[in-house]
């Protein structure tokens, strides 16, 4: 007579061969969409991401040329280049919401190269200005044109990556950030011997490259991007079949009517995870913005080394901060433990300016040095880390997109801060800066703790519910629901 378990045991043995036809075509979808995802990651990628840290590199050049003469050449007086650092992020902001609207109407393949070719001359221009009031003018129309990119390129981004895939992808962008800040200061330290070529000092020649190389590659952006995957010029058919069957499950998130609904939005801003993921980007990017930019002029200013020496030292921290980010990421997005990249490299962020808070008469040149090191093994992680986590615990996609929304506009508010720290009057030391920046990583740490705290009790009362049956199913699942896990 047969008991329980072998009923359960002939039963399960019944459901694997039952339909082996259907579980080998999903096999096999799964490994058609593998290989069109790798497509994608190796045609359209690598374009999005080389704008992305030319951007970067044309909004943080500012440094560089700062340390290399042009605070005088140009009659820089007080606080004036802190303030031309931050008013880039008010047309940054206000530019934010146009840009996602306008991308979709007049379509991306025009959008996304159209204000790269618009920011790429007004960097060009930038090499040009004789005053204080010539380099707002600069900042504020390089702000507005880059504003339009990172939302534009990841509503793109999304017409092509599933929700699970898409968060990854983002991540590479803060790689990016680190990648032009290393790239900043190796072209920086080039372009230092053209210094008097054609009577020009060597910051202007700095602009001038920088924005005829954005312009160049622009102008290519116009046949790269395609209009959207139908159009793709690196999908054959059977490709662009797959991805109509991925766009079809994945609709509301891949753009919809493109847009959240106002219940979208008063869920997300009434979910207090939704402020503490926002507040701590905003802490995080006030770090990487801050450090990005006056790194050089921490080094010239702070740590009395040469413009030269200051250029190229800056390159090994920087690109230290992005090969740590891609293994962290990669471990993270490998394990889903979205918590790995934050909290655990806090420390030594919370180290490094630490250091840099000590007398600077009491600690050897070389161990503030390496105090940049333990910096860049933070900020960085943090940032893509706090980001990806957002994206992982927030459902349905219309919080989700409400959610993002209320971050990107919080976490550059961080950039306005990040200009107004750094002191030059308060060099070597950098008081205002440093502590600034150590209680950012803080206040983030003790936020992410907070919410790893929450979701565990959440989790508790979801288990509770699931036992009990309240289980709601359905298309659209909030991550208040029972069934939806957290991931931590």
């Amino acid at each position: 007579m047969l008991n329980i378990s072998d009923m359960k045991a002939n039963v399960e043995e019944f459901d694997i061969v039952e339909n082996p036809t259907e579980i080998e075509a999903d096999v096999e979808m799964k490994r058609r969409e593998a290989r069109v995802v790798r497509k994608i990651d190796l045609y359209l990628m690598p374009t999005l991401l080389i704008l992305m840290l030319l951007g970067f590199l044309d909004r943080g050049n500012i440094g560089f040329a700062a340390s290399q003469g042009m605070i005088k050449d140009i009659g820089l007086k007080g606080k004036q280049l802190n303030v031309a650092v931050s008013v880039f992020y008010i047309f940054y902001i206000l530019a934010e919401l146009p840009s996602s609207l306008l991308a979709k109407r007049l379509q991306y393949n025009r959008v996304i190269p159209g204000v790269s070719l618009a920011w790429g001359l007004v960097c060009l221009g930038n090499g040009f200005i004789h005053n204080f009031a010539g380099l707002v003018v600069c900042r504020l129309l390089l702000g507005l044109f880059e504003g339009f990119l990172f939302p534009s390129m990841v509503l793109m981004m999304a017409n092509y990556y599933r929700r699970e895939e898409l968060g990854y992808r983002v991540s590479w962008v803060y790689i990016c950030i680190a990648v032009s800040s290393a790239f900043g200061g190796l072209i920086a330290f080039a372009i230092l011997h053209m210094n008097g070529l054609a009577g020009y000092p060597g910051w202007r020649w700095l602009y001038i490259i920088e924005g005829a190389f954005t312009v160049i590659f622009s102008f290519g952006c116009f046949f790269l991007i395609p209009k959207d995957y139908q159009s793709a010029w690196f999908l054959n058919q059977e490709d662009k079949q797959i991805m109509k069957h991925r766009d079809d499950e994945t609709r509301a998130y891949s753009g919809g009517s493109g847009h959240y609904k106002k219940k979208d939005v008063m869920m997300a801003m009434a979910d207090i995870k939704t402020w503490v993921y926002a507040f701590n980007h905003m802490f995080c990017m006030t770090l990487v913005y801050g450090f990005s930019v006056f790194l050089p002029i921490i080094l010239k200013n702070g740590f009395r080394y040469d413009t030269k020496q200051a250029q190229y030292l800056a390159v090994p921290v920087f690109l230290w901060g992005a090969i740590v980010l891609t293994v962290v990421g990669y471990l993270s997005n490998r394990y889903q433990k979205k918590f790995l990249a934050t909290v655990p490299t806090t420390p030594f962020g919370m180290a490094g300016y630490a250091i840099l808070l000590a007398p600077a008469d009491k600690v050897p040149v070389g161990v503030r040095y390496f105090a940049c090191f333990l910096i860049t093994t933070s900020i960085f992680c943090c940032a893509a880390g706090n980001f990806a986590w957002l994206s992982s615990n927030t459902a349905p996609e219309g919080k989700r997109a409400a959610t993002v929304g209320i971050t990107l506009t919080l976490c550059n508010i961080g950039g306005v801060i990040s200009g107004q720290i750094y002191i030059l009057d308060e060099a070597p030391q950098f008081l205002t800066g440093h502590a600034c920046s150590l209680a950012c990583i803080v206040l983030a740490a003790i936020g992410w703790t907070f919410l790893r705290v929450l979701f565990s009790r959440r989790e508790v009362w979801k288990a509770t519910a699931r036992n009990e049956g309240h289980v709601r199913e359905g298309t659209e699942i909030s991550d208040r629901d029972p069934s939806y896990k957290y991931q931590m």
